[in-house]
């Protein structure tokens, strides 16, 4: 079966049923969807952006799904257009062959001379292989190999780019849980294991293809992953098991030796002459068949060669390979490789045009990791010393001597030419200023906050001042506040860890810690790192941070002297004093440590009540109302709870944003302890709403959590257990540890309520394992006490 019957096919039916024809295009996007090919590879070769070829694609579905009277998507075209015609082909008055309208064959001239690698990979495939090396050097064409197969064969590739210096490089764990967040909506586990068993579910029960591209620096002069990401080998392990549904191909010029990782590696050979004349002729250039002989030779049929020379040729020889040859095959005969390619390509750049050149070497500075592309502004951003009149010649000399990659105004490097390019900015005398304006354009690029990707755009700066050496403008990129989706403003950092980003924030506080002087800046790092420490259940260092921030607070109220110009600065410092002394508050109820939590939690209501900073206040009144119900002190805590409850409903607190959720759902757990099921469950109505609209995790499971436990008290277990169950998986999703513990314990209870012994234990000694991993005894002995045996 084959996109050509299906379309004469179509083109019977449909006019019989609409009275309309399938456009040339949407016959071309059928095609080409059928081979597995993305819009934007369609849209290149018809000659129309992506966006046109999406919009008419959707027309096309659309149109389909009427003729056929079933869902048809980009998706699931071929498998179900393959199922109709086959049924429709036993009637034979709905299928007529004679006349087929068959529509020229849509050539991809960027992907040509291939034939025999994709059965290369596909006999390996058929042989058990999962995971296979292409090898070769720079330039090949490896990755537009991988990324073809892998998007014909499979509906999710899954990418991975490894940054091109090792100390860039993105971390196994911090991969996979952007991908079981990004493209399976699954949170991470706190343990590599444990994200590495999700990842290893999905591809037990999926067809996924995976690329890992440019592997080379993470490996040592051995062939072995370098020491700081041995992680890589676990994650190589999951996608080599042989009952996976994936297929994982690495992009390599050195070959991969760890043994103890089933790999299979193949050697991608260059392009045979008849590929590099089908491209040059495609490209309308006058070809000549003995100095395109000479050429193939000298490059080795590089593919990536074969572009960068084409555009040359093709700008400044007016297409003449001959005449191009004449003039550069003394300086190119022995270049064989991309590298020294590239290398006369930018010195050649260098001559004929200085400020491309000096644009292409600062365009050096960006990562192109976690960012991959850069807009327009991000390329302008770098011509500081150059009239805006000037801006746009510079930018197209460069794209169209093929130096820079673009696509609808987002630009990058090729992995080689970047790496030229950075290796002469670093030895020139603009590293740092080059450094210093793109980090200000990332910065000034994102003004809120709204999704990961505005995110991750944030935080570029950082490494941009990491690279010069600059850590107090590093930390300031941490420490900069922003509004973002859930209303609030709050630092980068902040908002990164509550989107998933903890591994990468701490990791980045961390580092400049050491480096920072301006102690208002530590002070608000560490009360940051304070909550990333107990998100992952480390309570104890947590703490540890949150007393940094309370010290280098007060020592730095005391030095300040009482003047108007210092009272923005002064309300600071002591917001963030009654912040950390909170927070302890909140950890030490987490590790059943009641007495210090009220001690902790009075402080802060004596500290900032009818302050500039009574909000803090309120939430301490909360959060001392249900530390005292837990020690039984019904009255005092009723008397809180009651103060707090008013005010929630005169003032509506937590309806519209999440600065007080948190608060009014551990209101609920106070009314709960209190018998007062009614207020309970208003509270947890409040929270719960919030919490689904604006996807805060933690709080929908805590609430979830309690509603069981009221269900449970009013013998309703069904339900109880069935919240139970919910607020589990999130939690353990998210790895909100202290959380999780609690509530195996609350179904554990529940569960001895209804008589069920076996259960009931084995949910007691799941909880009681989690607080003994969290060094909270305390929790432990609470367990113990409460169990009925």
């Amino acid at each position: 079966m084959d996109a050509e019957a299906a379309l004469a096919w179509l083109d019977t039916i449909i006019p019989a049923q609409t009275g309309e024809r399938l456009s040339d295009l949407q016959k071309v996007i059928l095609q080409q969807v059928w081979l597995g090919r993305k819009y934007l590879d369609i849209a290149n070769d018809y000659g129309c952006t992506e966006g046109h070829a999406k919009d008419v694609g959707s027309q096309l579905w659309k149109l389909l799904s009427k003729v056929l009277r079933e869902k048809i998507t980009k998706g699931n075209c071929r498998a179900t257009l393959e199922r109709c015609l086959k049924k429709a082909s036993r009637i034979s008055h709905l299928l007529d062959y004679s006349t087929p309208i068959i529509p020229a064959k849509v050539v991809d001239t960027n992907f040509i001379g291939r034939e025999d690698a994709i059965a290369h990979l596909n006999a390996l495939v058929s042989q058990g292989a999962k995971v296979i090396v292409i090898q070769g050097e720079g330039g090949l064409g490896k990755t537009t190999l991988a990324q073809q197969y892998l998007h014909q064969e499979f509906d999710l590739v899954l990418e991975l780019l490894m940054a091109q210096e090792t100390q860039n490089i993105t971390s196994a764990e911090r991969v996979v849980e952007e991908w079981l967040k990004q493209d399976f909506h699954e949170e991470p586990g706190v343990e590599f294991g444990v994200t590495l068993g999700r990842l290893k579910r999905q591809l037990h029960t999926r067809r996924i293809g995976v690329l890992i591209d440019n592997l080379e620096p993470a490996l040592d002069s051995e062939g072995r992953l370098i020491c700081e990401h041995r992680s890589y080998v676990e994650l190589l392990r999951v996608l080599a098991d042989a009952n996976v549904q994936s297929v994982t191909l690495i992009t390599s010029r050195d070959r991969l030796c760890e043994p103890s990782v089933n790999i299979h590696h193949y050697r991608l050979p260059g392009l045979a002459q008849a590929a590099w004349q089908e491209f040059f002729s495609s490209r309308g250039l006058t070809i000549d068949a003995s100095t395109l002989q000479m050429m193939h030779h000298a490059y080795g049929g590089n593919a990536k060669a074969m572009g960068i020379l084409c555009g040359a040729i093709a700008e400044d020889f007016d297409g003449d390979i001959t005449a191009y040859w004449r003039e550069n095959n003394a300086d190119l005969l022995a270049v064989t490789d991309l590298k020294n390619l590239a290398v006369s390509q930018i010195n050649r750049l260098q001559a004929l045009d200085t400020q491309a050149y000096r644009l292409l070497c600062r365009l050096g500075c960006y990562r192109y990791q976690d960012v991959a592309t850069i807009s327009s502004l991000g390329m302008v951003a770098l011509l500081w010393d150059v009239p805006v009149a000037q801006h746009r010649q510079i930018i197209t000399s460069l794209r169209n001597r093929s130096l820079v990659e673009c696509h609808k105004g987002e630009y990058w490097l090729h992995p080689v030419i970047r790496a030229e390019a950075i290796a002469r900015l670093r030895q020139s005398d603009e590293w740092e200023i080059t450094n210093h304006q793109a980090a200000e354009f990332w910065t000034n690029s994102i003004q809120k906050i709204t999704n990961f990707a505005d995110a991750l755009q944030a935080l570029e700066a950082y490494y941009h001042y990491i690279e010069i050496n600059q850590f107090e403008l590093a930390g300031k990129v941490i420490l900069q506040s922003r509004n973002n989706q859930w209303q609030q403003f709050l630092p980068l950092g902040s908002t990164l860890y509550r989107m998933g980003l903890i591994q990468p924030v701490m990791s980045a506080i961390n580092q400049v810690l050491s480096n920072i002087q301006d102690e208002n800046k530590l002070i608000e790092l560490y009360n940051i790192l304070g909550d990333l420490y107990w998100i992952t259940g480390k309570i104890n260092q947590a703490i540890a941070c949150q007393e940094k921030t309370i010290n280098l607070a007060t020592n730095a109220l005391k030095s300040l002297v009482p003047q108007p110009e210092n009272k923005h600065t002064v309300y600071y410092l002591r917001m963030l004093e009654v912040d950390s002394l909170l927070s302890i508050g909140l950890y030490k109820m987490d590790l059943w440590e009641l007495e210090e939590s009220a001690q902790l939690f009075q402080k802060v209501i004596y500290l900032a009540q009818n302050t500039a900073h009574h909000r803090w206040a309120e939430k301490a009144s909360v959060c001392l109302a249900l530390v005292n119900s837990y020690l039984g002190l019904n009255e005092a805590a009723f008397s809180l709870a009651n103060v707090a409850y008013k005010n929630i409903i005169a003032e509506n607190l937590g309806a519209h944003t999440g600065r007080f959720a948190y608060f009014i759902q551990l209101l609920g757990q106070t009314y709960i302890n209190l018998g007062e099921f009614i207020k309970a469950k208003e509270m947890f109505s409040k929270a719960l709403h919030f919490a689904e609209v604006s996807h805060y995790l933690q709080v929908k499971a805590k609430t979830l959590n309690g509603l069981a436990e009221i269900y449970r008290q009013q013998a309703e277990f069904e339900l109880a257990i069935v919240n139970h169950a919910e607020a589990i998986e999130i939690l353990d999703n998210i790895g909100a540890k202290c959380d999780l513990a609690e509530a195996y314990f609350q179904l554990g209870l529940t569960y001895q309520e209804m008589l069920n012994t076996d259960e009931s234990q084995m949910y007691f000694q799941t909880a009681m394992q989690i607080f003994i991993e969290m060094n909270s005894l305390k929790q432990v002995n609470k367990i113990k006490l409460l169990v009925k045996t």
